[in-house]
């Protein structure tokens, strides 16, 4: 066991010396496994496709949830839409990275099955993809906070980092009221 877990160890430290590497790591998870930080570019891109998939599934929640979910949706909307436009600020201000122009496949999945969904089974789709995407969110954020390259990116995550924990709890008080 111990044998493996090094080699597993090694094998991250190698992976994630390439950053189109490192992307594999963030991208299967390893590297939220393990605690390790994220690429700047894998940060950016991971934390604006969040904040799209947030956006666009509040939108959603907006019409077909119920009143609790309403009022969250519409929490999320409005600080997910803050942090894009903080993002974007940093990023363009020569951060070193690129943000996606649009949604990746397996967010752009989540987002059609919601639409998918009929307004009396909503809650059962959408209460517990907000607590997996949070939580997601606070192990991106906290691994970038801890251990990022970039001086003002590391900074906003760790600022950031109280606003997604907060929406966590709330999404899990989501998720519990709907059992």
């Amino acid at each position: 066991m111990k044998r493996s877990i090094v080699v597993t160890v090694i094998a991250v430290a190698f992976i994630s010396t390439s950053a189109a590497a490192q992307s594999v790591g963030e991208k299967t998870g390893v590297n939220s496994v393990l605690g390790v930080a994220p690429s700047t570019a894998d940060f950016v891109k991971e934390a604006a496709i969040s904040d799209m998939l947030e956006i666009e599934a509040g939108k959603i929640a907006e019409q077909k949830g119920n009143a609790e979910e309403k009022r969250f949706a519409a929490q999320m909307i409005a600080d997910h839409t803050k942090t894009s436009n903080e993002l974007k600020g940093l990023v363009t201000s020569g951060e070193g990275a690129q943000l996606p122009s649009g949604l990746d496949s397996s967010a752009q999945s989540k987002l059609d099955k919601l639409r998918d969904t009929k307004p009396e089974s909503f809650a059962s789709q959408y209460d517990p993809m907000q607590v997996s995407a949070h939580k997601d969110a606070v192990s991106l954020f906290e691994r970038y906070a801890n251990g990022g390259d970039n001086p003002k990116l590391k900074e906003w995550a760790g600022k950031t980092l109280p606003a997604l924990r907060h929406h966590l709890e709330m999404a899990q008080a989501l998720d519990k009221n709907r059992k």
